[in-house]
């Protein structure tokens, strides 16, 4: 159990399970690990659990995310206290656990964005998963075959999770593109951001998207100014590729993590493994030296 990296509740798009893949591409010891995009931030909690890093800046657009974040790692206690009402309210709801969601869910549109609810939505939702509509309103549909994460096992993963970060971390909601100018030498910024189908609209699963062109030009400006950074992006299954690669002119290292199988091939009978991009800094390929192997798509056949 203490090999594994505890998850404040199940994200869709979490990196938790490719985070020793890509840990490997970073340095043992660093001074500050930044993560523009970090949804459920599972790649700050596996560095924080190695002890890599003696700052972190926790980032993301949907403001709600950022809000659970910060209780679970500086008030663990409120943020139990307070999921445990929101989960247990939902089995003496009059009518039924469901229709606790929805009431649940309506609030959260109507203003009460509070961490304990957008945790119970995301403990409670389809596969984890943030859908917004158009105008920004949480819109995904509860799972009817479970109730959610348990407060106990919420607990367990808090409490975890708190012990590595408490009093280390920088929490924002800012676009992207401000926390970048943040950087200086010495840090690492991780960064997972809507892939490329969803770059360039809206999209509702995700709480914004970006614009593929302004995302290659932040990434010449931490060039320019020599910041190390590591970007998960797009991949392929089977044999189509997802998106196009990042520029050339980025001088970055494309590597292929292996992901397991996608699960709509297993459906279809096909059984193809899934891989995703990982792009290595021009800077951080030279300190690191590369001295882990590169798991890409031909070492891993």
């Amino acid at each position: 159990m203490n090999g594994v990296v505890p998850h404040i509740v199940q994200y869709q798009g979490s990196k938790r399970n490719l985070a020793p893949q890509i840990l490997q591409y970073m340095p043992r010891k660093f001074n500050r690990l930044i993560e523009p995009f970090a949804g459920m931030a599972a790649i700050t909690i596996a560095v924080a659990k190695q002890n890599r890093a003696k700052k972190y800046i926790v980032n993301d657009l949907n403001e709600p995310l950022i809000r659970i974040l910060n209780e679970a790692i500086e008030t663990p206690d409120l943020l139990i206290d307070s999921y445990s009402k929101v989960w247990n309210e939902q089995f003496l709801y009059p009518e039924g656990s469901v229709a606790h969601f929805y009431k649940v869910r309506e609030d959260f549109n109507k203003g009460n964005k509070c961490a304990a609810n957008m945790l119970y939505l995301l403990a409670r939702c389809v596969k984890g998963s943030v859908r917004y509509s158009s105008n920004g309103m949480f819109n995904q549909s509860p799972d009817k075959r479970r109730n959610g994460t348990s407060p106990k096992n919420v607990a367990s993963n808090v409490s975890r999770i708190s012990s590595f970060l408490k009093g280390h971390v920088e929490f924002m909601s800012k676009d992207y593109r401000e926390v970048l100018q943040i950087a200086k030498p010495g840090d690492i910024i991780y960064m997972d951001p809507p892939y490329q189908g969803v770059c360039t609209k809206r999209d509702s699963r995700y709480f914004s998207g970006i614009v593929f062109s302004e995302f290659v030009e932040a990434i010449e400006k931490l060039n320019q100014k020599g910041i190390d950074y590591i970007i998960s992006y797009d991949g392929s299954c089977g044999e189509k590729q997802y998106g196009t690669d990042l520029p050339e002119h980025l001088g970055l290292q494309k590597i292929l993590l292996k992901a397991g199988f996608s699960s709509q091939s297993i459906l279809l009978g096909k059984k193809e493994l899934t891989y995703e991009a990982l792009y290595i800094s021009r800077n951080l390929q030279d300190s690191i030296h590369f001295q882990n192997t590169q798991l890409s798509i031909f070492d891993s056949l």
